[in-house]
């Protein structure tokens, strides 16, 4: 059985937030990488038979430009940050509100303010980069915009494009790596902070908004999503919300958060118990131990053989038989997601991910679970940077993963 950890952790165990100078570090890095992550996507453009991309997704705007916008701001921004890579140019388009933003972040394209008129516009600056055919993000652009901008030019082709940029993004760089763990970190702070203020009788929604609080004031410019913190039948629903249900004392507490620094995110999953545990509550937290702890040696026996990296789907099946063989329903959602600029992103690892060995270097999330309707759940989630060049398996998140009992 997993031992319950003697003592609580402490915010001293875990790095600092990262310093001005550090976050301008990673701002250059950026800079620096920009034009090899254009050359990946023009590189495709041959094959493709398209003379220019034209993307939308806030991620790829400043994984490629540099552009950037808050979580969900692309939804009042209008055609800002979106953006054309031609052949030897890169457009970023901008209204009043974003055009100083755009020439101070974007500084190696050129800016053109289009007011929510992009397809009148259209014409203009395809011909600006002489494209006859463009490839464009189809998993993003509604089909009402895609037939507009049809219209504005019949002469210009439209290829739906998808997969490239993500793709790119699977593979991390170091600074994008150093990110991720930063806002692990973060989290990790945040959560030990908390621990002496749960007790019975304080609500999901206290503990949740004290929890952001902790994070956005210990170096979190953002949140990787809304906070979730589920009390004991509560924790039986993957994605639930906090509420006004009061902690009970021997139920467990399940909290999944993540942190934000320089534009790349954490996320992690730890269930709690408020006071001692009973058997079967902990007979399911160390089932879902064993799971993760199967999943993560798997990867490690890859490296460790010389073998060919396993799929995603592989690890999922392992991890999942782990529990099933204990008679226990296995959870139902993927064991994992790619995680970067966005929080779900490639690679995955579920039963529909690919049967092709994981990319790397990359970094991902294992986070098995059990959830039993009506009584409890448990997941525990942690990130891994998975790096075969370094024959490496590294947890970023290091918060404990061993049963603590708080209350």
């Amino acid at each position: 059985m997993t031992l319950v950890r003697a003592g609580w952790p402490s915010p001293a165990d875990f790095d600092a937030a990262p310093d001005s100078a550090r976050l301008a570090d990673w701002n250059e890095a950026d800079r620096a990488a920009r034009p090899a992550r254009l050359e990946r996507v023009r590189a495709r453009f041959r094959d493709a038979g398209i003379d220019a991309y034209f993307g939308v997704k806030p991620e790829h705007m400043r994984y490629l430009t540099g552009f950037t916008l808050a979580e969900g701001e692309d939804r009042m921004a209008g055609n800002s940050g979106q953006f054309f890579i031609g052949g030897e140019e890169v457009i970023v388009l901008a209204d009043s509100r974003y055009e100083i933003q755009a020439r101070r972040e974007a500084t190696e394209a050129r800016v053109e303010g289009v007011y929510h008129d992009l397809p009148a516009r259209w014409s203009e600056l395809v011909g600006s980069l002489g494209a006859r055919r463009i490839g464009v993000e189809a998993g993003s652009v509604p089909y009402a915009t895609w037939q507009r901008l049809a219209t504005a030019t019949p002469d210009v082709e439209l290829v739906p494009i998808e997969g490239w940029v993500e793709a790119d993004r699977a593979i991390k760089e170091p600074a994008e790596v150093e990110r991720i763990a930063a806002g692990g970190a973060v989290a990790d702070r945040a959560l030990s902070t908390l621990l002496p203020e749960i007790r019975p009788g304080v609500t999901e929604a206290e503990l949740a908004l004290r929890l952001e609080w902790l994070m956005r004031t210990g170096g979190a410019e953002a949140l990787s999503f809304d906070v979730t913190c589920l009390s004991g039948p509560e924790a039986a629903l993957p994605h639930g919300s906090p509420g006004d249900r009061p902690v009970r004392d021997r139920a467990v507490l399940l909290f999944d958060f993540g942190a934000q620094v320089g534009g790349y995110r954490s996320d992690m999953t730890r269930t709690l118990f408020v006071g001692e545990p009973s058997s079967r509550d902990a007979e399911v937290y160390e089932i879902v131990a064993r799971a993760q702890a199967a999943a993560i040696a798997m990867l490690d026996d890859a490296l460790g053989s010389g073998a060919e990296p396993p799929s995603g789907r592989a690890v999922d099946e392992l991890a999942r038989g782990v529990v099933a063989a204990t008679g226990r329903e296995p959870f139902a959602h993927g064991l994992g997601h790619g995680i970067g600029l966005a929080t779900h992103e490639l690679p995955t690892l579920g039963r529909r991910a690919p049967a092709t060995p994981l990319p790397s270097p990359t970094v991902f999330s294992v986070e098995p679970g059990v959830y039993i309707e009506g009584e409890l759940g448990v997941r525990i989630e942690d990130l891994v940077l998975f790096d075969t060049s370094r024959s490496s398996v590294e947890r970023l998140t290091r918060f404990p993963r061993e049963m603590v009992i708080v209350g």
